[in-house]
């Protein structure tokens, strides 16, 4: 587990890939505001767990539990990447106490489900894994250059990016399993019985080529009182290609949101004598 930073706590689930080095960048802008936990995805290295592969989704729930109460916290802001979105989306529906407001960044939506080239890779993680590494530029390169001004910046990032993913690399076996634990999950009733403030984050629709935006939006419409951003100039990994300007979005996100939220169901103290003689 990864305890870094101060203020508000936010705890952060990786994606399908299970690595939280993956998002240094993001967890560094974050924690310049907020005390952010995060860790690797149970049964990965580093993460301190294994897997039960007949709880599903639940080893996670679990392990954010562990995550809150090895930080002596009650509650938190639980921000759920990609896959796990919708992690952080079931621990909001079980978890409400915990729960003090949930973000799910490019997040798949209520109908997903594994197309014909996932679920190859499911049956043949392993032999399938060098075809998935081969076709990721593809998908990200586009949002890369956007995000970055110029090309040497764009290549800049993608260098440090693929340093990031070699010092932290994926198990295609894991991957695999973690797709199967959501056979039979039903997203929809999830979202619904979300009752904390949430704000949903995509990217723009022709630049994430991983997740369907439409899909994250079909997802914050069934949850109550969702908000819905759009980070622009980025797509699946704006958390990472603009890593301040997703922070900012987040902050304020708590702050005037959550903060007024709270603020508007908290008991008004009464006024004393004296300040309403002035």
């Amino acid at each position: 587990m990864l305890d870094v930073g101060s203020g508000p706590p936010i705890v952060v689930i990786p994606g399908i890939q299970g690595r939280w080095e993956w998002m240094r960048p993001a967890i560094a802008a974050l924690a310049a505001r907020h005390r952010v936990l995060t860790f690797s995805l149970s049964g990965d290295w580093g993460s301190g767990s294994a897997v039960d592969a007949g709880a599903g989704l639940d080893n996670f729930v679990r392990q954010i539990d562990r995550t809150l109460d090895g930080g002596g916290l009650p509650s938190a802001t639980i921000c759920g990447v990609s896959y796990g979105g919708l992690v952080a989306m079931r621990y909001a529906a079980e978890r409400s106490h915990r729960t003090t407001a949930l973000i799910l960044v490019a997040t798949p939506g209520p109908r997903w489900t594994p197309n014909a080239r996932v679920r190859a890779y499911v049956c043949r993680p392993f032999l399938s894994t060098p075809a998935f590494i081969a076709r990721s530029p593809a998908r990200l390169w586009p949002e890369i250059r956007e995000a970055n001004r110029t090309l040497a910046a764009a290549l800049a990032f993608s260098a440090g990016h693929i340093w990031r993913i070699v010092r932290a690399p994926m198990r295609p076996g894991l991957m695999a399993q973690r797709i199967g634990f959501l056979d039979g999950v039903d997203h929809a009733c999830d979202a619904r019985r979300v009752s904390a403030p949430t704000l949903v984050i995509t990217g723009e629709p022709a630049l994430d080529r991983v997740v369907s935006v439409e899909g994250s939006r079909q997802l914050a419409a069934l949850i109550p009182g969702a908000r819905l951003a759009t980070l622009d100039r980025t797509g699946h990994i704006g958390l990472i290609t603009r890593p301040n300007v997703f922070a900012e979005l987040v902050t304020r996100f708590l702050v005037e949101d959550v903060g007024r939220s709270r603020a508007s169901h908290s008991p008004q103290r009464p006024q004393s004598a004296q300040s309403e003689t002035h």
